[in-house]
């Protein structure tokens, strides 16, 4: 396309074009304004289409005035335009949407599948589900898989969230946190941790307890109890606050659980 192949050849296309519409007492600041370029770019554009005889200057009430040339090349840009429009829109409507899932057996390209979310991760197979997808390329059991035209449902429930609110180092951090209640909590079954705050790190190391996340804690729990996993969170005095805060925006039940020790740290 002409329009699109040297440089500037776009302005002059579009200067041409507003000079088209015959608007009378056109000036170029109305040009510059319109097209966000400077007057000067203006002026030494329309010296160039004057020159090459598609636009005439100074004659009537029209200061500038489209030639019977220019009126036959914005036609024929604007149909160009046109078309590679029409072009870009039938290729965005062919293009598919990619999603990854992990293969539950090995998969062929074009296999329709069915969809499941377990432990907040998507497996495609050939058990029927409420949703469905195409394979895309060839992907043995167990590895990632691209799928398109996704459609159905995934059945999916909001995991719990419990919260375990610990003392401050003031207060005497994991000194003074009940380990046994913490304990009997955690044996209620988590598919995943989550700590803030150094005390919160003392305590699991003093259980056991491998944390999953410790990073974005807030977000990584509210993802995390989004795609259905029930989700155990140390933080430490006024940190929970930001635990619930985002849980109250996503819209997630949570309990909290204060495990400080009652007697005073000595």
């Amino acid at each position: 396309m002409e329009v699109f192949k040297k440089r500037g050849e776009g302005t002059r296309f579009q200067i041409l074009a507003e000079i088209a519409k015959g608007e009378p007492h056109l000036r170029q600041k109305d040009i510059a304004d319109k097209l966000g370029i400077t007057i000067q770019a203006v002026s030494e554009n329309i010296k160039s289409l004057a020159d090459d005889g598609l636009v005439e200057t100074g004659r009537g009430h029209s200061k500038y005035k489209i030639t019977k040339r220019g009126i036959e090349k914005v036609k024929r840009e604007a149909l160009n335009l046109r078309k590679y429009a029409d072009q870009v829109l039938e290729t965005m409507t062919t293009y598919k949407s990619v999603w990854p899932a992990l293969a539950l057996e090995d998969l062929k390209e074009r296999d329709q599948v069915w969809l499941v979310m377990e432990q907040g991760t998507l497996y495609a197979g050939k058990e029927k589900s409420p949703a469905h997808a195409e394979v895309l390329y060839d992907a043995k059991k167990g590895e990632d898989v691209a799928l398109s035209s996704l459609g159905g449902t995934i059945k999916l429930e909001t995991g719990r969230v419990v919260i375990i609110k610990l003392p401050t180092i003031i207060e005497g951090g994991s000194k003074a946190s009940d380990l046994k209640k913490v304990r009997r909590l955690y044996s209620d079954g988590f598919d995943r941790v989550g700590i803030m705050g150094t005390v919160s790190r003392a305590v699991v190391d003093k259980i056991g307890i491998k944390p999953d996340f410790e990073f974005a804690t807030p977000e990584a729990t509210a993802a995390a109890a989004k795609r259905g996993l029930n989700i155990l969170v140390f933080a430490v005095g006024k940190m929970t606050r930001s635990i619930s805060r985002r849980m109250d925006e996503e819209s997630i039940k949570y309990i909290i659980e204060d495990v400080s020790i009652n007697s005073s740290f000595d």
